[in-house]
């Protein structure tokens, strides 16, 4: 069997009482009075723990926080990006209600497991080792997103949810003891194997790695280092194949997989990202909801580390509006109403090429950093699909005219537009039944994140060059060129190096859920989302929506308006 019991859904997921801001149903009449008298019912609580990380990955509706990047689009513009969000909008109570879920499951475990007579004295000490890390994940993801939250290490009586927020600081420091008490268990390991049947559990070495990222929004960066050089000490490195390769269900537990949110092909129990990010063709078809603008795509590098410029491929191409130079992105053999049509639509047909515009255009794709290609379907680059019940190959082309032969062209969600759609955890071909839940586990923490996050915090305090060799391991695996390697790559100060980290962050990690939290932390997010010029667009630079900022106030969350009116809960500056 590929996964370990942990992911199996708990029968009894929560078990003691609260008010509803914790929204803490139990789906059994067992409670924490009785679950805790036996050895097994407590495992199902501890599987209930767990079971709350799936809750960005398992469900179509779900906020994909990369969206919330610079990094990726909503194919729908999310109000957030939008400046619509109130105080009583329903996705902020969603997501205050879920992580304080998973702060009080983790509460239960903590509190009670203790007194389990039939457990042995070093899997309590474990399992509250556990969910101390657990525990202190999402209080990360809650002083992220709010900024200090009210801290509570024991569940307690509806009316008794009354304590005030704690400070930011503070919330960073039990984040830091937790962790610590993670750490510093005899009993739980550095490293769990790949065919232990314990995989996906918390590990030393995820402790440190969060431990860190706390440190770092602390800017104590010289405890960062030491905790991020931890990591490699437990045992985890690189992955030894292809960037590509290592999204693949057989590579799911890797050295370079620290710590996992494990899947399985079933409904609410498997990742929806091939749906979310798949396309008409991926097998049960995806809906591409999530996508990828232009800005991104031509941040990518070419293969020499040198920035990527159109004027190298087409010269003229930048000073040319979007609708003109739509013209380099048609395929070959267009034909007359096809020209029309495109050229009403404001295309300068006179840069067309009808026998070569293909190889033209593709042009701009090659020699590029390979996490582009390995990351994004690129136009006229092909896709595996499976939704006819076969494996089909797909090519992206435009305009669209049939996925049927003989054309086979690729279809997306809108068939009048031309957007970069994400390669990365789509499923190919006819490999699983269940297309819409994929088994492919879910990475939070890995091994390339903490060399760049090592090399962060050690350019962070000056030491730029030292910094370069962690960056390069990330490169060097990617098949990008090294820094210092040529006159393009070489690296020339502090903030030099501080830009080349954050831009290696972004194609490492894309569609990964984890770079709005790193925009938020590095302050960059208002710049970076919001740029002129951003917003979802066609490949070559057509709007097809913007982004509006909505003010500073939404570089926090706002506090639920219902747990400012029951709690009296300081809001955030400027929210109402």
């Amino acid at each position: 069997m590929k996964k370990s019991g942990i992911i199996l859904l708990a029968t009894v997921a929560v078990l003691s009482s609260c008010n509803d801001f914790l929204d803490r149903s139990s789906v059994s009449e067992i409670t924490s009075d009785n679950v805790f008298t036996s050895a097994v019912l407590a495992e199902n609580v501890v599987a209930g723990v767990y079971s709350n990380l799936a809750y960005d990955y398992n469900n179509y509706d779900r906020i994909n926080w990369d969206a919330y990047s610079s990094v990726l689009d909503a194919l729908s513009p999310y109000s957030y990006m939008q400046g619509r969000i109130q105080s009583n909008n329903g996705t902020v109570l969603e997501y205050w209600k879920r992580f304080f879920e998973g702060v009080n499951r983790a509460n239960d475990v903590i509190n009670n497991i203790g007194k389990v007579p039939d457990m042995d004295e070093e899997t309590k000490a474990r399992r509250i080792a556990e969910c101390k890390f657990l525990r202190a994940w999402h209080y990360y993801k809650l002083n992220c997103l709010w900024g200090g939250v009210p801290i509570y290490l024991e569940n307690l009586s509806p009316k008794e949810y009354t304590r005030q927020r704690s400070s930011e600081e503070d919330v960073w420091a039990l984040v830091i003891k937790d962790c610590t008490d993670c750490i510093d268990c005899e009993v739980i390991p550095d490293k769990i194997e790949a065919s232990s049947a314990d995989y996906g559990r918390v590990t030393r070495g995820a402790a440190y790695v969060l431990r860190g990222k706390a440190y770092m929004w602390l800017k104590e960066y010289e405890k960062a280092e030491k905790d991020f050089r931890s990591v490699g000490d437990c045992g985890y490195s690189l992955f030894r194949g292809s960037y590509a390769d290592l999204f693949k269900e057989k590579n799911e537990r890797c050295d370079e997989m620290i710590f996992s949110v494990q899947m399985v092909e079933t409904a609410e129990k498997g990742n929806v990202l091939s749906f979310i990010y798949g396309n008409f063709n991926t097998a049960g078809y995806g809906n591409n909801r999530i996508v990828a603008g232009p800005n991104f795509i031509d941040s990518y590098e070419t293969l020499d580390g040198e920035a990527f410029d159109w004027e190298d491929v087409i010269p003229g191409y930048t000073a040319l509006s979007p609708k003109a130079r739509a013209a380099y992105f048609f395929r070959n053999s267009l034909t007359e109403n096809e020209k029309l049509t495109l050229s009403s639509a404001g295309a300068d047909m006179s840069l067309y090429d009808s026998a070569n515009n293909e190889a033209r255009i593709k042009k701009a794709y090659e020699n590029r950093d390979p996490r582009l290609a390995a990351t994004f379907i690129l136009p006229y680059s092909t896709y595996l699909g499976g939704s006819t019940g076969t494996a089909e190959t797909y090519t992206m082309r435009f305009p669209y005219r049939s996925d049927a032969t003989p054309n086979f062209d690729l279809k997306a969600y809108n068939t009048t537009q031309m957007i970069y759609l994400v390669r990365k955890f789509v499923a190919e071909g006819v490999q699983y039944k269940n297309i819409s839940y994929n088994p492919v586990d879910m990475p939070v923490f890995r091994y390339a994140d903490v060399l760049l996050s090592l090399a962060e915090a050690i350019n962070e305090q000056g030491r730029y060059l030292e910094a370069v060799p962690f960056v390069n391991q990330v490169r060097s695996r990617a098949g990008a060129k090294a820094l210092n390697s040529n006159d393009a790559t070489q690296v020339s100060s502090q903030e030099n190096m501080r830009e080349r980290i954050r831009r290696e962050k972004k194609w490492e990690l894309a569609g990964e859920n984890q770079l709005y939290f790193e925009e938020l932390r590095w302050g960059s997010w208002k710049d970076d989302k919001f740029k002129e010029g951003n917003g979802l667009q066609q490949c070559w630079g057509s709007s097809i929506y913007d982004y509006i900022w909505g003010g500073d106030q939404y570089l926090h969350w706002p506090v639920p308006r219902s747990e400012v009116e029951k709690a009296g809960l300081t809001q955030n500056d400027k929210w109402y």
